[in-house]
């Protein structure tokens, strides 16, 4: 996947470890304000934790991904201008940085669509897609925060559900594993064939896929908390990202798509 929608903490102002609000809880060690830096957080915007992140509770910065909004928020947005020496506009900055990791969400996933053979006659309409979120994102903090996220994120649900319609076309009469819908909640699906399946926004939190046909299937915005991924094949699923399987347990023989690398945690 493009380089400039993964991201880069080293040109960023750390602003998803300050912008960003969270919980106490599995994914989190205390509880956050938006607009309150992590107390980790370093003056040069790095991390005192980041080798220790699972360990120290806060697995949820580990599955974490802005798709690339950070350092575009940083350097190009706020001209390299930290929220540490503005703090007029800091509020604004913290603001403006979650609107822009949706589009750049938005933009990874069209981005893929627009590399699929199956998209071939609907490439127009996908492209119009893209280029329209990247001129949103291209926009002043001012003309960011009053766009209409919700209405563009629809036009663009459309288009990938169209895309994933393509992809998967010629498995979708096969028989389904589901049992409560999209509920996998901790379910044995060992060695499974789910090959094409549609698995958007599915509850796959500890759910035992190990040696699963995960080919061809539709990942976008499925939970894959602790799912166990071992051995499985998801080489040419689709819509799956950093953050997702990064929040999974997998091993060195877990076949992933080319644009995904293998989190440093299932190399253990």
């Amino acid at each position: 996947m493009d380089d400039y929608l993964r991201s880069d903490c080293e040109n960023c102002f750390g602003l998803c470890c300050v912008a960003l609000p969270y919980s106490k809880s599995a994914d989190f060690a205390f509880n956050k304000d938006s607009g309150e830096p992590c107390r980790h957080l370093c003056l040069d915007n790095r991390c005192s934790i980041h080798d220790q992140l699972r360990d120290k509770g806060f697995r949820g910065c580990v599955s974490y991904e802005c798709f690339g909004a950070g350092q575009h928020v940083s350097q190009s947005i706020y001209k390299e201008n930290d929220w540490r020496n503005n703090m007029q506009s800091s509020r604004e900055m913290f603001a403006v940085f979650p609107v822009v990791q949706q589009l750049h969400e938005m933009l990874y996933y069209l981005r893929q669509a627009l590399k699929l053979t199956e998209t071939k006659r609907f490439q127009k309409e996908l492209k119009k897609a893209y280029d329209d979120t990247i001129q949103m994102t291209n926009k002043t903090p001012e003309e960011i925060l009053s766009l209409e996220i919700p209405s563009h994120r629809n036009t663009v649900n459309d288009l990938l559900i169209r895309t994933s319609d393509f992809v998967r076309k010629g498995f979708v009469n096969k028989k389904s594993k589901k049992s409560k819908g999209l509920d996998y909640l901790g379910a044995n699906l060992q060695g499974i064939d789910l090959k094409g399946e549609n698995l958007r926004g599915a509850l796959l939190i500890a759910a035992n896929l190990r040696n699963a046909d995960l080919r061809k299937v539709d990942f976008i915005g499925s939970d894959l908390r602790d799912a166990d991924l071992s051995n499985a094949d998801l080489t040419d699923c689709i819509f799956l990202t950093q953050s997702q399987v990064n929040s999974a347990k997998g091993n060195l023989q877990t076949k992933l798509p080319y644009y995904i690398n293998t989190p440093n945690h299932w190399q253990r």
